[in-house]
């Protein structure tokens, strides 16, 4: 069987900052490194719906701890994105006993870092790393586990009552 790679596709990430009426919390600008004059001149995240549609709206949506994105998603009522596939979700199911399931700790512990290049200048907890990085990941998964032939459905609730026990003894 040869390697699936879902990064092969990855050409020209879409990228950008939305406006906020909202100043920027302490955490969020340490966290994140946004600020409120980067969300200045910033696009409404209406003005951006005819282009997460056409991207986001083509398949599975990846996403290590996927709430935040839902959460963020939901402000399109009825939108389509999905289904979503759960990197935290499926490395807690391959792997319960690791120590932490971080998307920076799998990525360091797994040797994925080759993601990089397509987000120069960039690190962890900005969107476009983040969002590389679970792609790295997931393509780590389906590769490791031979996975690239099952239904993406078998991606979407994966069992994780190892984990659950591990942690709860």
């Amino acid at each position: 069987m040869g390697r699936w790679s879902f990064t092969e596709g990855i050409h020209d990430p879409f990228v950008s900052f939305l406006q906020c009426d909202q100043d920027i919390t302490w955490a969020a600008r340490k966290v994140h490194g946004i600020t409120t004059k980067d969300l200045a001149e910033a696009p409404s995240l209406l003005s951006l719906w005819p282009t997460l549609k056409s991207t986001l709206g083509r398949g599975p949506v990846v996403a290590h701890g996927h709430g935040t994105e839902k959460r963020f998603l939901r402000a399109f009522p009825g939108h389509p994105f999905g289904p979503w596939i759960d990197t935290l979700q499926l490395s807690r199911a391959a792997w319960p006993d690791l120590p932490s399931h971080s998307l920076g700790d799998l990525c360091q512990s797994l040797g994925l870092d080759s993601f990089a290049k397509y987000a120069p200048d960039r690190n962890w907890h900005d969107a476009l790393y983040d969002a590389l990085a679970s792609l790295a990941l997931l393509d780590h998964l389906v590769n490791y586990f031979q996975l690239a032939e099952a239904p993406v459905e078998f991606l979407l609730k994966p069992d994780t009552s190892t984990w659950h026990r591990l942690r709860h003894s």
